[in-house]
């Protein structure tokens, strides 16, 4: 069994509102194989909202409070991260799951480069809010950029 970002899964949660759908994950769902979480969702955040950056560091820093998540509206919304990142992994640890494919460069789920909090499409190396806090729970995180390479999905 396997933890996959309700996006990849085909659920309409992004911040715009939109889906970023890939089907043999989204077919793992179906087939009971997986379970979806969106970590800013179930940190309370809408769909769509405003996006957001990890201002000052990385997911592993704002657990620090060295860092901070803020929307383009200069709006804080590192409570909702943080509490999100908890929930999920509440629901992942309930269904007994310690692997996760998870979206690319979101401020919650980016598991190796995260948008660099300048709002201007630049990308930087690091992890998202949910992905850090999963990694210090133990979980193996991987993205959809790399996922197909690891064979996870066969030992499913």
């Amino acid at each position: 069994m396997l933890g996959i970002s309700a996006c990849l899964g085909g659920i309409f949660c992004r911040y715009d509102g939109k889906t970023q759908k890939i089907a043999e994950l989204a077919k793992l769902v179906s087939e009971n194989k997986a379970v979806l979480v969106c970590p800013e969702v179930m940190g309370g955040l809408s769909t769509p909202r405003d996006p957001a950056e990890i201002i000052g560091g990385d997911g592993f820093d704002v657990w620090n409070g060295k860092a901070q998540v803020v929307s383009c509206q200069q709006v804080d919304v590192t409570t909702a991260y943080k509490t999100g990142a908890i929930v999920a992994y509440e629901k992942l640890k309930a269904a007994g799951i310690s692997r996760l494919i998870l979206k690319e460069r979101t401020p919650s789920c980016g598991s190796r480069q995260i948008y660099d909090g300048t709002f201007s499409g630049n990308q930087q190396k690091g992890v998202g809010v949910a992905t850090a806090y999963f990694i210090n729970q133990g979980l193996e995180v991987y993205s959809e950029n790399n996922y197909h390479l690891l064979s996870i999905i066969a030992a499913d």
